[in-house]
């Protein structure tokens, strides 16, 4: 009897497996001509190349961003349907002239590579210079006596955990500093707050990236190169009383108009049902935002290039969006949200690209409770397919700050997952540039997040 029982489980388990297998045939074929298409014939790198170089340093209210809403325009115009320019208003803050800092050891400058961060205020003309205390924590600096801040610059030297083998736990877990700095150092009378740059690699590339304000004390705010964070480290634990000089210029300015730029390919059987993918359009202002998120940007333009290229006609419609205001504010994403609940449309997945343009690992997704499970189950069903090109993680997770404004209205969100061991090399800095993105490893992303959405397309997202 468990003989015959084992031989029953197991002849269970083959049919199981055989009928996985066969699964979606059709879908198999339409897999490889999708990676077979974007490998040889995708739009995505000429597209990245024209962005960056025609329009880098894409901050919001800037003359770049509104260059860049001209040109993914036109490429979208090219490959959608329709396209339209969705309004909306974001912050215009501007760097000025570039920073400038310096160690002070007595008589002896030694030049320290800073960018201000996003929303910093400046210095008034003549800088800032005052001595400088090291934490290596905002609990340190919170748990510390005013008076041993008051009047001076507070330098916050917490280095991102090289341990976690996901670069953005590293990112994650130390990412307060740069946010809440500067309010945390005002609150102790600090006049100035420096954080060590949020990347693993040791370089001599300040990254820079939004902080804000919760109230009125306000003190100018900017990182330091991994290299210099070493370099002031080492001279305070050899020196007392070491100065630092800091000349910021930058300046908030009154909010500016620009847009979301949207394109879309019409569902054939369900066109109410929309799919989102998208990046974000803007950039930070000290580099050609390529990675982040130029790649997202041309990858998600990609996939309607790849279905129209191959002649794929999608059931439910799939809409390119390319979201403005992502790195200080999320204006665009408000925007759309609040618009997509007010036209009562109906959106079924979002799929976010933000993560840079390396190799596809896979999708992690969130949701409210039904939807996750659906979206989950869905992505057990398919993933056999995806096996054959090395994409292999679904899982639970988050997705993506624009899409994020989604979820309120039932919407499955995923966040692409590329490789992250050297995103942080880059990230928000000035090594943020067309020629450190590989164009294979994103052909390939934009092949794995066009044969995911159009499996979307052909089934939905209810099992």
């Amino acid at each position: 009897m468990l003989r015959k029982y084992l031989c029953l489980l197991g002849f269970t388990s083959i049919l199981s497996g055989s009928l996985q297998a066969q699964n979606f045939p059709k879908d198999s074929v339409t897999f490889r001509n999708i990676y077979d298409l974007a490998l040889t014939k995708s739009s995505s790198y000429a597209n990245l190349y024209t962005l960056c170089k025609q329009a880098p340093a894409r901050l919001s209210g800037s003359d770049n961003a509104a260059k860049a809403v001209d040109i993914t325009y036109k490429m979208l115009q090219q490959v959608a349907d329709t396209a339209w320019l969705q309004e909306t208003m974001v912050p215009h803050w501007e760097r000025g002239t570039q920073e400038e800092a310096y160690l002070q050891n007595g008589t002896e400058k030694i030049t320290l590579n800073i960018d201000a961060l996003g929303g910093s205020i400046g210095t008034n003309e003549n800088g800032v210079i005052a001595e400088v205390i090291e934490v290596n924590s905002l609990d340190e600096l919170r748990n510390m006596n005013a008076d041993r801040v008051k009047g001076k610059i507070v330098f916050i030297n917490q280095a991102m955990d090289p341990k976690f083998i996901d670069t953005f736990g590293s990112y994650s877990g130390c990412a307060g500093i740069r946010v809440k700095g500067a309010d945390e150092a005002a609150d102790k009378g600090a006049v100035a707050v420096l954080i060590r740059s949020l990347a693993l690699r040791n370089d001599d590339h300040p990254h820079t990236g939004v902080m804000f304000y919760k109230g009125d004390k306000k003190i100018p705010a900017a990182a330091l190169s991994t290299n210099d964070a070493n370099k002031l480290s080492d001279y305070l634990t050899q020196f007392k009383n070491l100065k630092v000089f800091i000349k910021m210029n930058c300046k908030s300015f009154p909010d500016v108009k620009s847009y979301n730029v949207i394109g879309e390919i019409r569902g054939s059987e369900f066109p109410d049902e929309i799919i989102v993918v998208g990046g974000h359009l803007d950039s930070w202002d000290n580099g050609e935002g390529a990675h982040d998120d130029g790649a997202g940007c041309v990858q998600s333009i990609d996939v309607l290039h790849i279905l129209k290229t191959l002649g794929l006609k999608p059931k439910r419609t799939i809409r390119c969006v390319l979201f403005m205001n992502e790195e200080n504010g999320a204006r665009g994403a408000d925007t759309y949200a609040k618009e997509a609940l007010n036209k009562k449309e109906k959106h079924i997945v979002a799929i976010e690209s933000d993560r840079g343009g390396f190799s596809p690992r896979g999708f992690s997704v969130e949701g409210k409770d039904a939807v996750l499970t659906h979206c989950l189950n869905r992505l057990g069903q398919w993933k056999h397919l995806f096996a054959p090109y090395l994409v292999h993680i679904f899982e639970k997770g988050g997705s993506g700050v624009d899409i994020s404004r989604l979820k309120d209205q039932g919407v499955a969100l995923l966040g692409f997952i590329p490789d992250s061991q050297r995103y942080f090399d880059v990230h928000h800095s000035e090594e943020d540039k067309f020629e450190h993105v590989n164009q294979r490893e994103l052909e390939l992303g934009s092949a794995t997040m066009t044969a995911l959405i159009w499996m979307f397309s052909e089934y939905g997202l209810n099992p």
